[in-house]
């Protein structure tokens, strides 16, 4: 029985990077004799710019807006009930994807250094700001938000497990939490503290502007997990990509993970930019993210082992060539930079940077 991967696509570059995907995927599930099938959502979700191009006033935006988490939620948990296990999914509106999170308790997972410096960034997508519902009057956007006791815990546990997935056999004892803990009353500093001691892990609920200074004034520990806010990490993922790992995110794909039982084993994997509306239908979309995540998806959940490593020697091999799209200083394609991966992973020890450097060079 061959493995299933779900496929949701949204507007802007997402059908471009989409068939990225597609692509990629299987030249990697042929090198491993692994057939991939390929689930994909019948619905093309709206990204913000062409929900607001086409929606006719707030009360259409809040409809279409509905329709798309109701029918994405939907597609995950089918995908689940079928045992599928990893989800592809280009960027959608943020609103639909919000309630989508909330509804599934999603929390978004990735490990950022340079080898020396590890951090575990555990983001709580499941509350808080970026959740909830919106209530209009003349004027007026009243905005409702939930925070939890029972989430709070199991995102304290999802970062424990995640941790000892990435650092087998170091045990984790303490977890920064960037909140704006002050708002709430003093509720979430006496969960955190109850959590904690029966987790037997020091808990260190902090504000975020506290957070940032002290990984200013004095760095992270070879090994650190953080767990924050929406409203903090969304903003510092960035951030601490480049200041930690010299990363850009154009380049980077990340996981959510979902905590809501009737689809805790379905991950479901982005890339870290946006739609880039401003460039559909240009192909010049940096396909980068996207590689790296149907590389990821073929090695962890369709049996290919060393896609991961095969695909990043051949993303070096065609930046050792200078073909790059133009937010890279390149001249090319989206189309030219996958073929050349592509050609780069059907080439025979594709899996040595050092091989397929030199025989791009003889050819």
């Amino acid at each position: 029985m061959f493995p299933t991967i779900g496929l949701a696509v949204g507007r802007g570059t997402g059908q471009e990077l989409a068939d990225v995907f597609e692509r990629v995927l299987t030249t990697l599930g042929n090198a491993s004799s692994v057939s991939i099938g390929l689930a994909r959502s019948p619905r093309l979700y709206h990204s913000y710019f062409s929900l607001a191009a086409e929606a006719a006033g707030v009360e259409e935006v809040g409809r279409l807006t509905r329709q798309d988490a109701d029918h994405y939620e939907e597609f995950c948990r089918t995908l689940a009930r079928s045992g599928t296990t990893a989800v592809f999914r280009t960027a959608i509106n943020a609103q639909s994807l919000y309630l989508v999170r909330e509804r599934l308790q999603a929390v978004k997972v990735d490990l950022i250094g340079d080898g020396d410096t590890e951090l575990l960034l555990v983001r709580d997508e499941a509350q808080g700001f970026y959740t909830g519902e919106n209530r209009h009057a003349p004027g007026v956007v009243h905005r409702v938000t939930t925070f939890s006791r029972e989430i709070t815990e199991k995102i304290v546990v999802a970062a424990l497990r995640q941790a000892q997935r990435h650092w087998p056999g170091e045990p984790v004892r303490q977890i920064v939490m960037a909140y704006k803990f002050h708002l709430l009353d003093g509720a979430l500093g006496d969960w955190v503290a109850d959590i904690g001691a029966r987790h037997g892990v020091d808990l260190r609920l902090a504000q975020p502007d506290t957070v940032n200074r002290n990984i200013i004034e004095h760095g992270l520990p070879a090994r650190s997990v953080v767990i924050g806010a929406n409203e903090w990490a969304d903003i510092m993922h960035v951030v601490l990509l480049d200041r930690l790992g010299s990363e850009r995110q154009e380049n980077r794909c990340t996981e959510n993970v979902h905590l809501h039982p009737a689809v805790s084993d379905l991950v479901e994997y982005q890339t870290v930019h946006g739609s880039a509306d401003d460039l559909e239908g240009l192909g010049t979309v940096n396909p980068t993210a996207t590689i790296r995540a149907a590389a990821a998806i073929a090695q962890r959940h369709a049996g290919c082992a060393g896609a991961v490593e095969r695909t990043e020697n051949a993303l070096a091999a065609v930046a050792d060539q200078g073909v790059s799209t133009p937010d890279r200083g390149g001249r090319h394609s989206t189309t030219e930079v996958v073929a050349a991966v592509v050609d780069q992973l059907q080439r025979p020890g594709s899996g040595d940077r050092r091989t397929a450097a030199v025989s791009a060079a003889r050819s």
